[in-house]
């Protein structure tokens, strides 16, 4: 059965050879076009009589961008059944998705870059014979530049009547059917580009990733941060519980460790008198792959000095609310069989409310901050064993409260246990000033305010290391330097690391972490 794919997969690439061997006969080799100058807004506004005004979101940057197909339908909806439009020719291009040959006129369907679609009218007389029959030669998936002018044909479809037509790239494999589409899952990864190519909603994800990392940027930058670049490449990676992948670095002949967060260096440029600051970056945990984690995503975090944690809680309520809005126009998403408000304010529920409640009242406060209690639940519940208090507090957190956090919900006060970058809770020393955003069974942000004392950061390390040594890989190796850069003074400060793919699955319904990364990681193939 492969080997009737492959055959007839070769045949086809051979038959789409051929067509470009003709092609390049005639004088129009596809590949050898650099450029292709495509009418802007303005132009279209300005290719009927009385030109057309300008939509009010069209600043002069907008006017001079290539008008998309979506934006031609939008702006001439007007068109009358078979009247001639404009006055003026228009300049498009995009890939074919289908042609239809009559005799001497062919009809064949443009998408663009937005996944909208154009028709196009050909006609021999118009082209004249021999760039009509390059026609002939064109197919599904190649690139086509056309000029003409817009009509609405008998069907009612607004159409472009082509006098000139270029061909502007050729598709040498051909491209899945359009009715099965890019079945299977793993090579749409792999081949991202065909999967982008026909399969439209996927290319509308990622649009919608660009647009909320923009709006992102939008948001913090009006309340005065500044965007800043750290270093990937770190003798110690910290700031996080997480194996780091390991590299050397031949020019100092030293081993290296690619970042797991990008908080301690933040936190260095707050000492330095930097006093909002965030990144939006790449961060790199050897770890398990699965529908919310991938070894390789992206991360904001954001730090302002002068803040606690309950200024950070209002400023993500209010960034995750105007997402909801601008991406969807609303704050109600549907997220599986589940609809979830963004709507101002979130549920809260406290770390140990929280297990306590969907224990029955079993795991109390004082059982799982023991760490021999910890442990005893753990073995209650059926789990293995795990090498330190804080991964057992994890684990049970993971079993018990989690899979309630359907809406989005902040859990606060966390135990010092996993929390040793935050500040405790005055007159409680065993919980942290740190809260948790989940929404859908996931977590999507995590905040709290800053440890700045350094004594207590170097204490801090020292029993991290002593939980290294019980096997807790995860646990990073203690930064010195940070405790030094503390010691210089840090003020009062809060931040929060957000987990922008996952924030993109809820904004866009996808399902996997894998469907918001355009390049995922994946075995080698082949």
């Amino acid at each position: 059965m492969h080997d009737d794919i492959g055959k007839t997969e070769a045949s086809l690439v051979a038959a789409r050879r051929d067509h470009l061997a003709a092609l390049r006969s005639a004088g129009r080799d596809p590949f050898a076009q650099t450029r292709f100058e495509r009418s802007s807004m303005r132009d279209a506004l300005a290719s009927v009589e009385p030109a057309l005004a300008a939509p009010a979101d069209c600043d002069d940057a907008a006017l001079a961008l290539p008008i998309s197909f979506a934006q031609i339908a939008e702006l001439f909806a007007y068109v009358a059944a078979e009247q001639p439009l404009a006055t003026q020719r228009l300049r498009l291009a995009g890939r074919v998705l289908t042609r239809r040959g009559m005799g001497k006129t062919s009809f064949f369907d443009l998408a663009d870059a937005t996944a909208s679609k154009l028709q196009v009218y050909a006609r021999r007389d118009d082209l004249g014979e021999e760039p009509f029959a390059a026609l002939s030669h064109v197919e599904r998936g190649d690139i086509v530049g056309v000029e003409g002018y817009l009509f609405r044909s008998k069907m009612g479809e607004l159409t472009l009547h082509a006098t000139a037509l270029e061909v502007l790239g050729k598709a040498l494999a051909p491209l899945p059917d359009k009715w099965h589409g890019l079945q299977d899952v793993e090579k749409r990864y792999r081949q991202r580009y065909v999967d982008l190519v026909v399969n439209p909603d996927v290319r509308a994800t990622f649009l919608a990733r660009s647009r909320i990392l923009s709006e992102m940027r939008r948001f913090i930058d009006a309340r005065g941060f500044h965007e800043v670049e750290t270093a990937t490449l770190l003798h110690v990676a910290g700031g996080a519980a997480a194996r780091p992948f390991l590299t050397h670095v031949n020019a100092l002949d030293a081993q290296m460790q690619l970042r797991i967060a990008t908080e301690l260096n933040l936190k260095r440029l707050i000492v330095g008198g930097m006093e909002r600051v965030y990144e939006i970056g790449r961060i790199f945990r050897n770890e398990g792959i699965d529908t919310s984690h991938n070894p390789e995503f992206t991360m904001l975090e954001l730090y302002a000095a002068y803040w606690d944690v309950d200024d950070m809680l209002a400023f993500n309520e209010a960034l995750m609310e105007h997402l909801a809005r601008v991406v969807t126009g609303g704050t109600t998403l549907r997220v599986g069989e589940h609809e979830i408000s963004f709507a101002r304010p979130f549920d809260r529920i406290g770390y140990l409310e929280g297990i306590a409640r969907y224990s029955h009242g079993r795991f109390t406060r004082e059982r799982l901050l023991d760490p021999a209690g910890a442990a005893a639940i753990l073995e209650e519940l059926g789990m293995p064993p795990s090498p330190t208090h804080g991964h057992a507090l994890d684990k049970i957190f993971e079993r018990i409260l989690e899979p309630h956090l359907i809406a989005p919900t902040f859990v606060t006060e966390y135990p010092l246990a996993i929390s040793p970058l935050a500040k405790r809770v005055p007159g409680d020393p065993d919980m942290t000033q740190r809260y948790e955003l989940f929404c859908a069974q996931m977590e999507i942000s995590n905040a709290f305010s800053e440890l700045n004392d350094p004594d207590d950061q170097r204490m801090r390390f020292e029993s991290q290391i002593a939980q290294r040594a019980q096997g807790d890989e995860e646990i990073p190796e203690p930064d010195w330097d940070f405790v030094r850069a503390l010691e210089t003074g840090m003020p009062p400060t809060a931040g929060i690391g957000i987990g922008v793919d996952r924030l993109v699955m809820l904004l866009t319904g996808a399902s996997s972490i894998r469907d918001v990364i355009l390049f995922p990681l994946q075995r080698q193939h082949g």
